[in-house]
């Protein structure tokens, strides 16, 4: 099987979770510590998988400077579309509890700014996997399975706070269904444009990408995994950063 049509099927796979997580978010009524557990790991397992395997790998290829500029980057990327957004309505997207979306018709209601915002979290996730596959022609498993995990809690708690404002099923899971497509399509972009770069090229964009998922886990996972904290909450963050980190030395 051709290298790109890869890429594309495993930035489907771990779009997919996504919209499993939104029909769960939507179609149950799952707790708030529920939500908040899923959340911690899910950033658990993002924050190790951002450290060993992409910062670590652009830190390998190209050194220091190209790892801490390209992160640094990727954040201020993720910070400027993200403080855009948030002007428009869609500061607290992913939230389900007490601060979630609001109705249609009004700022927090914008059905633009809301998929925007579920853009700018989702591509640098997908793009790093048609990365990965740069690296001897197979994906990055563990890459998959951290953005797999992290985005079941996304789609969970985004749809749920969706539910609560008032969208309808066919807007929440239209939403989720076409990030999802875009997933794919980065995966894609991320294996087919930036393959033909230098090895220095590619160290920086995979930063940049994980400069991006860091500030996106400080600003969405981190507060919504927090917002109704029980005292197993940090447990259950490490928890999911072992799992990862396990995945990634076996």
């Amino acid at each position: 099987m051709a290298s790109v049509v890869q890429a594309g099927l495993w930035g489907l796979v771990a779009g997919s979770a996504l919209l499993f997580g939104a029909v769960l978010g939507y179609g149950l009524r799952v707790p708030q510590k529920v939500v908040a557990s899923v959340m911690a790991f899910g950033a658990g397992v993002l924050l190790s998988a951002v450290s060993f395997e992409l910062v670590g790998e652009a830190y390998d290829q190209a050194g220091l400077a190209p790892a801490a500029v390209g992160t640094l980057l990727g954040a201020m990327a993720y910070t400027a579309g993200n403080v855009w957004l948030a002007r428009r309505g869609a500061r607290h997207r992913k939230r389900s509890g007490h601060r979630e979306a609001q109705p249609a018709g009004t700022v927090g209601g914008s059905g633009t700014a809301l998929a925007l915002g579920a853009l700018l979290d989702g591509v640098p996730e997908s793009a790093v996997i048609g990365v990965s596959l740069l690296d001897g022609g197979a994906v990055s498993l563990v890459t998959v399975a951290a953005v797999f995990i992290s985005n079941v809690p996304e789609g969970l708690s985004s749809s749920a706070g969706m539910k609560k404002a008032g969208r309808s099923k066919r807007y929440v899971f239209g939403v989720w269904g076409l990030i999802a497509a875009a997933g794919t399509v980065s995966a894609v972009l991320g294996y087919s444009v930036v393959g033909g770069l230098s090895p220095s090229a590619i160290a920086v964009v995979t930063a940049v990408a994980a400069g991006a998922i860091l500030a996106m886990i400080a600003d969405t996972m981190i507060p919504e995994a927090f917002e109704d904290a029980h005292l197993a909450i940090g447990l259950i963050t490490v928890s999911g950063f072992l799992v990862s980190f396990a995945l990634s030395h076996t």
